[in-house]
């Protein structure tokens, strides 16, 4: 068995494996190893979907990727933005988004179950030749000259120029490297689960700002949404504790009756929600990549995207330093990429908690201001343009993946 790579990476999830495919597809001759704990057939299992960004569905195009997965993706055409009371009779609409700003009048994302996304990336990595370890994980590693000794939890080891840690929100291997992190918990959770209904739903997505944090219904193929709904810790534990049917009544009263009746499709699951940025996002031989690097509230949806900002940026750096003859895994060729992502993630993260403190509570004073801040943006066209540009994943300093382009 080859054990030497020139990158091996911790986390088979869509960040560790869009970074994998992204290198080799870029560079045929890097030789690069992902490392999966998870079990193979785990994926099969996660009912969950993600929006994806227009920015990163051309990376998945360029990476031949997204052909594979198009045909389960929904657009998101339009999303509107209520603020109300949950017992108010009437939400009213402070602002609306639609494909004002897209290009060649394309949706702003696409909602993509993430196992089709999972399954897309590992069957491009297997075409690609990429090495594939499941149900092993990274332990550790040591510095060794030019190259880190990686010690694997099925006894291999293995060796690479660089490592990098794509493994998760509690990584392991940032801890080993001693990298401290910002955090703190919003006392609150996010359920997440599968909605069907009886009308269309047009390709539309509604946020609702609740007291308790926003309730997102986020459109799938066919009748069927996809819901992030944020509660405090205590009753989002009472409502997963609820039978089929109070869980269904209580669902009612936040998803209204626009698309007819509903019913929930499949399992509940619930995620505590915080903030939490790495303070160095590399260290000689390792780059942090995903939520090993930063995790920030889903208020703006960003979460992935940011993953896949990280996952294109690094593989731009490696890929042009190895083209000059540098050393990838030197901390002077790793510095670029930590100086490219980590003022946009701590950006988003700063965002998001000021909009999750503006909107989850039900002060008047609070409610006022916000409700009128809205509204301004509404008649705003100049600065709607700017929302959806920056939610489609694009802007300044972008890299190449994300436009479409090769590296």
């Amino acid at each position: 068995m080859d054990n030497d790579f020139d990158v091996v990476i911790a986390g088979g999830g869509y960040v560790g494996l869009s970074v994998g495919v992204a290198i080799v597809h870029e560079a045929r001759h890097l030789r690069v190893c992902i490392v999966d704990g998870a079990p193979k057939a785990a994926v099969l299992k996660d009912e969950r979907a993600s929006a994806i960004a227009a920015a990163a569905t051309q990376m998945l195009d360029r990476l031949g990727v997204w052909s594979s997965i198009v045909a389960d993706a929904q657009p998101i055409n339009e999303m509107i933005v209520t603020d109300s009371k949950l017992p108010d009779v009437t939400r009213p609409v402070f602002l609306t988004f639609g494909r004002e700003g897209g290009h060649d009048d394309e949706p702003f994302a696409h909602m993509v179950p993430n196992r089709s996304l999972i399954l897309a990336l590992r069957q491009k990595a297997d075409a690609l030749q990429i090495t594939q370890l499941h149900e092993t994980s990274v332990e550790n590693y040591a510095l060794n000259g030019a190259n880190a000794d990686i010690q694997l939890s099925n006894g291999r080891r293995l060796t690479a120029r660089l490592l990098v840690a794509a493994d998760g929100i509690r990584s392991r291997l940032r801890e080993h490297a001693g990298i401290k992190t910002v955090h703190w918990p919003y006392d609150q959770w996010a359920i997440v689960t599968t909605v069907a209904h009886e009308r269309d739903h047009g390709g539309r997505a509604e946020e609702h700002f609740l007291p308790a944090g926003p309730f997102a219904t986020l459109p799938l193929k066919g009748n069927r949404s996809s819901l992030v709904w944020t509660e405090k810790e205590n009753d989002a534990k009472r409502l997963l504790a609820m039978d089929e049917i109070s869980f269904e009544l209580e669902l009612e009263q936040r998803f209204g009756h626009r698309l007819g009746q509903i019913e929930v499709e499949g399992s509940r699951k619930a995620f505590p929600l915080g903030l939490t940025l790495a303070r160095d996002y590399v260290k000689d031989r390792l780059a942090l990549a995903g939520d090993a690097a930063h995790g920030i509230h889903p208020i703006a949806g960003q979460g992935l995207n940011l993953g896949f900002k990280d996952a294109a940026a690094l593989a731009e750096t490696i890929i042009d330093a190895h083209r000059l003859g540098l050393d990838i895994g030197s901390i002077s060729v790793l510095e670029r990429y930590q100086q490219w992502r980590r003022f946009d993630t701590v950006q988003m993260g700063v965002v998001t908690d000021v909009l999750n403190r503006l909107f989850s509570n039900d002060n008047p004073f609070l409610r006022v201001v916000r409700d009128v801040g809205l509204g301004m943006v509404e008649r705003m066209p100049g600065l709607k343009k700017s929302f959806i540009s920056h939610a489609a994943g694009r802007g300044d300093a972008v890299p190449k993946l994300l436009q479409g382009k090769a590296i």
